[in-house]
């Protein structure tokens, strides 16, 4: 079952041949948004690249849960730099 902007997990974890576990741990971390409604949880559309980028991660190079929240973090503060980079090169010229 899905609407416009979400999907079943567990549909989506059939897609991609992973555990519904892995993706509710990822929510359960704060690592991805998922919604809780019907006795069942959903996945927002604009999630499924983090989702993506996570399961690479962990099945592909075998990175635990915890070194998936630390490589996020820095990745963030990657991005947040970047951003900040941007708009001071944009103040200066």
């Amino acid at each position: 079952m899905e609407n416009r902007n979400h999907i079943l997990v567990e549909d989506c974890c059939r897609y991609y041949s992973i555990e519904t576990s892995f993706v509710k741990t990822l929510g359960e971390q704060g690592l991805i948004e998922l919604e809780y409604t019907n006795e069942s949880y959903f996945i927002g559309h604009e999630q499924l690249s983090l989702l993506e980028r996570y399961m690479h991660l962990h099945y592909d190079l075998d990175i635990n849960m915890e070194g998936i929240e630390a490589i996020s973090h820095l990745l963030e503060k990657v991005e947040a730099l970047q951003t900040e980079l941007r708009t001071l090169k944009s103040m200066i010229g």
